[in-house]
């Protein structure tokens, strides 16, 4: 990254910043690293990317696998790691639905968004060696790559991802039940959704994941006009899905509305931690960081 960068590398996470960005490709590299910039001045020093390679030492491990040059600089043993120690297989299933085109003010589309996360995943996992595959869905599979630790790989997820486009009915439970069923090997599922579909409906099929011997992340993304409701006047509300339109005023419903979304939020996060499942919230007017830390931090669980 260029000097003046990381001058300022906190921008390289803002959402409007990192959309003038001319491809994904770029998108993804500046978000991940004015992150890990980021870390190196943050109170995060010290829990490093480096997890994939290294591990600390334990009583019975090899003496003569002890990094010494790690020592040297942590005053800690620690012992490199092998490859089929860290490799892993990740999974990132995203929403592409209609629901997911919506965006209020100067906030990007929960898409558009997303499809940056997505991104910034799949580089910072390909950077850790990790296998990284990519499932588009609304109502079923739209377009899938799977899992691979390559290059090559990481560039047709990025190409892929420049050119979703939000579209189609949700289904998500449908899918991630058939996506379940064609993961052979265990791994982490990362899903990033706005989670608008039958709730029972959808935690029994996150489980399924579980069942299978998964570890499951859930990014539940919002705008945060979901949350706020507050829109002004009679307003007229059209559904991205079905096409549908309501006219209401807003501050009638106020209310009523806010109390069913925190329920509804209540539910998904009780429900998943239940099935010990990882749940983060996100709107869309917060930078990339807070994602890409709880990512980091479910990743580092997994050695």
């Amino acid at each position: 990254m260029p000097i003046e960068a990381k001058k300022d590398y906190r921008k390289y996470l803002r959402p409007e910043v990192i959309a003038k960005l001319s491809n994904m490709e770029l998108r993804a590299r500046f978000v991940v690293e004015g992150f890990l910039v980021g870390m190196h001045r943050s109170p995060y020093h010290g829990f490093s990317v480096e997890f994939a390679e290294y591990r600390q030492y334990n009583p019975g491990d090899p003496v003569r696998n002890i990094d010494w040059k790690a020592y040297a600089r942590t005053d800690r043993y620690y012992i490199k790691q092998f490859e089929e120690e860290t490799n892993l297989r990740c999974y990132i299933l995203l929403d592409k639905s209609g629901s997911m085109g919506y965006s209020s003010g100067e906030n990007l589309p929960k898409l558009e968004y997303s499809s940056y996360l997505a991104a910034s995943f799949a580089y910072l996992m390909q950077m850790q060696k990790d296998a990284v595959g990519l499932t588009l869905f609304d109502t079923r599979v739209v377009d899938e790559r799977p899992p691979s630790s390559t290059r090559l790989n990481l560039f047709e997820i990025l190409k892929l991802l420049e050119k979703t486009e939000s579209g189609g009915d949700t289904g998500a439970a449908e899918v991630f039940f058939e996506v379940a069923r064609r993961i052979h090997r265990r791994g982490l599922v990362v899903i990033i959704s706005d989670l608008y579909d039958k709730p029972e409906n959808m935690i029994r099929a996150i489980k399924q994941f579980r069942h299978m011997g998964h570890e499951v992340i859930v990014f539940h993304v919002i705008d945060p006009e979901e949350t706020k409701f507050d829109f002004k006047g009679e307003t007229i509300f059209q559904d991205l899905e079905t096409g549908k339109h309501i006219q209401t005023l807003p501050w009638s419903i106020r209310e009523e509305y806010q109390r069913r979304f925190i329920d509804y939020i209540d539910f998904l996060r009780l429900s998943m931690e239940d099935a010990q499942i990882d749940y983060e919230l996100i709107d869309t007017s917060k930078p990339f960081d807070v994602a890409l830390m709880a990512y980091l931090h479910k990743r580092g669980k997994l050695g």
